[in-house]
């Protein structure tokens, strides 16, 4: 008999939430941070240990939510006012 472990970055809101976490520990540079600055944590062992398909979902989400910006590029994220406000509550 196989156990499904449960996922906690499943809910693409708390996904959100932890990406946004991320990217407020780190320094932008010219007021963009770098994306993989906040992939890597979120997917790495050591880490959140999230999918892939968690890290699409929890950005779309916060993108939606107006949490985070996505640069056309794809490749650096801002962190906008309603981000902020939400992450000193």
């Amino acid at each position: 008999m196989k156990h499904v472990e449960t996922r906690p970055f499943a809910d693409p809101q708390v996904a959100a939430r932890k990406l946004l976490e991320l990217a407020a520990g780190v320094e932008p540079v010219k007021g963009r941070i770098h994306i993989e600055k906040i992939n890597a944590p979120f997917l790495s062992k050591n880490g959140c240990r999230a999918t892939g398909a968690e890290f699409g979902a929890g950005i779309r989400y916060a993108i939606e939510k107006g949490w985070l910006e996505l640069h056309e590029s794809g490749t650096f994220l801002k962190l906008l006012p309603h981000g902020e406000v939400l992450l000193k509550r």
